[in-house]
């Protein structure tokens, strides 16, 4: 039993990573800023080291003071992404830039990008780009940008699912139109709910593939079916109705731009906003971008950095590579500047990976547990005004000075 289970975590891994290695994952990152901007409070004497994701965030946080925003990433694509992002902030006026990532498809897209962008990315980024850059043309099924890439691919699935074989269209957009959180929740309650968590649609949720798509590791699913009553289908559906149910509808740009396909002026993320562009383009030199893991990058820098966000990567990490989260660890903490802070998320409850975790520290070997002092009450006031609501649980840590 215990040799098929490895054999099966195993294959899993191979599909996670062959999916995560020769993709966009991410066209648009999937963690609230509003909560990251609350917990660390950036200004203009910090360096942030963080996981580049879809490199929205990373924007987000210049605009939110932050002196330098240093984005890592292991996949070159992602990394690929926010280059092209920053080389267009540069060189674009706001109506074209807002074409390519607030619309996400523009027809002469080939065309500003060679004129505008192709020579002002580097290598590796114009590689992909050169062979990519169809993605924005708004062609074929999957029109827009955010319906590409694994995460946009699914996005897709399951919309089309609940237009066509659930004819839900009508009720999706009364839910779009909704003005207020009682309105929310009776269209939901009275026109969506029942129609859309079908025993199909749990059981496809539930599926390796479909978690793969969305960026799920094996080892996230198995602590939301370990520590989660009703295991990954109901973590969703909840998670799901509690952004519906409780939270405002009208400024969720992170479900809406799956649903329509684009983003608003109105409801899009602060660096896609017309009067933030000025501002963002100042500051975006201020952005450093870098394949690599964060340890080699930390080793590598020679930079002290005072702000860490190292998004839910430490679920896989915990589970499928322990040394290498201690080795981060372990330069982190050599790393940081005075009075540094790291903030993170995890599908799990309850995360205990890293009380025990054994670090280098002032020549020491020490548990980790002992070193970082955690900041609950600010996490459990900002956990349930997260927009996205896909993570159980939210951290907020001060590290050693």
């Amino acid at each position: 039993m215990l040799r098929a289970r490895t054999l099966r975590e195993k294959f899993n891994n191979r599909i996670f990573s062959a999916v995560h290695g020769n993709n966009i994952v991410y066209n648009t990152c999937w963690e609230d800023p509003a909560l990251d901007r609350e917990a660390l409070k950036f200004n203009s004497g910090d360096k942030v080291l963080m996981i580049t994701s879809a490199g929205c965030n990373a924007l987000d946080y210049l605009l939110a003071g932050a002196g330098e925003v240093h984005a890592v990433d292991v996949n070159p694509i992602q990394n690929a992404l926010l280059e092209l992002k920053k080389t267009a902030i540069l060189n674009l006026g706001y109506g074209d830039f807002f074409s390519l990532f607030g619309e996400g498809q523009n027809t002469a897209a080939r065309v500003i990008y060679e004129k505008s962008l192709k020579a002002n990315l580097s290598p590796p980024a114009r590689e992909y780009w050169d062979k990519n850059i169809s993605l924005f043309f708004g062609k074929g099924w999957r029109k827009s940008f955010y319906y590409r890439g694994t995460s946009g691919l699914l996005a897709k699935l399951i919309l089309t699912h609940a237009h066509v074989f659930q004819r839900l269209k009508k009720p999706i957009q009364e839910l779009l139109a909704a003005k207020t959180i009682e309105e929310q929740c009776e269209v939901y309650e009275n026109k969506i709910k029942a129609r859309i968590w079908t025993p199909w649609m749990k059981w496809f949720l539930s599926r390796n593939m479909t978690l793969n798509l969305m960026g799920v590791p094996g080892p996230q699913k198995e602590q939301i079916t370990h520590q989660y009553p009703g295991g990954v289908a109901k973590y969703i559906q909840d998670s799901v109705e509690a952004v519906i149910t409780k939270l405002p509808f009208q400024n969720n740009y992170f479900y809406r731009v799956y649903i329509e396909g684009k983003y608003t002026r109105d409801c899009c993320p602060e660096y896609l906003k017309e009067n933030n562009f000025t501002t963002l383009r100042e500051k975006v030199q201020n952005l450093h971008i870098n394949t690599n893991t964060l340890t080699g990058y930390m080793k590598s820098s020679g930079k002290m950095f005072s702000k860490f966000i190292l998004l839910d990567h430490m679920d896989w990490m915990s589970s499928h590579n322990p040394e290498a989260l201690a080795e981060e660890w372990s330069e982190i903490l050599a790393k940081s500047a005075p009075n540094s802070k790291a903030i993170f998320r995890s599908a799990g409850i309850k995360v205990k990976y890293l009380d025990q975790l054994k670090v280098d520290y002032k020549g020491a070997r020490v548990e980790l547990g002992t070193l970082l002092k955690y900041d609950t009450d600010l996490a459990a006031r900002l956990h349930p005004s997260d927009r996205v609501h896909t993570y159980a649980s939210f951290y907020i840590a001060e590290l050693p000075s």
